[in-house]
């Protein structure tokens, strides 16, 4: 396994902003603070995607542009990729069968719960269940070592290396 891929879920947003709708909902001062966290810490770790997939949602957005700034990621490299908003676990697989030849490190930018769906589908027995909190909750990263070929990806296809919150980096 030689691809790595990245699921990002944006960091928290502001309910109680006054976007007019859902996909304009903002980060909230949380998610200002820790989005850049994950980027500084992808950078340590040499884990500087190759290519960057975002939902288009405002906090998604906000949420890679800070990451990127993190990374010293050009953000007219980021490919904003609609079908990730709202995206169930079909739809983000077919999502990474569009970039089947993907870079070594691909992130991905999403949302909760496709973005959980995708990570136990992937990692399947790989995962610990985790009681006390969900698998991904806002700004966590997963990494996972996939396959060379992303054209099909089966349950389990994936291993876990590790999952990254923000509330745990300095």
């Amino acid at each position: 396994m030689a691809r790595e891929l990245l699921l990002l879920r944006h960091a928290k947003s502001d309910w109680d902003s006054e976007a007019a709708s859902d996909i304009e909902r903002p980060l909230a001062k949380r998610g200002k603070r820790d989005a850049p966290r994950i980027g500084e810490w992808l950078y340590r770790e040499g884990l500087v995607p190759s290519l960057i997939l975002s939902s288009p949602a405002e906090r998604a957005r906000e949420t890679t542009l800070r990451v990127c700034k993190g990374l010293d990621y050009k953000k007219r490299d980021i490919k904003w990729e609609p079908a990730i908003y709202e995206a169930d676990l079909k739809t983000l697989l077919r999502v990474l069968g569009d970039y089947g030849q993907a870079p070594s490190i691909l992130l991905m930018v999403g949302h909760n719960p496709g973005l959980e769906d995708l990570l136990r589908y992937l990692a399947d027995d790989d995962l610990d269940e985790i009681t006390d909190e969900k698998l991904l909750p806002t700004a966590a990263l997963a990494r996972l070592e996939m396959p060379d070929d992303w054209f099909s990806l089966e349950a389990g296809s994936a291993q876990l290396s590790t999952i990254v919150r923000p509330k745990t980096l300095k």
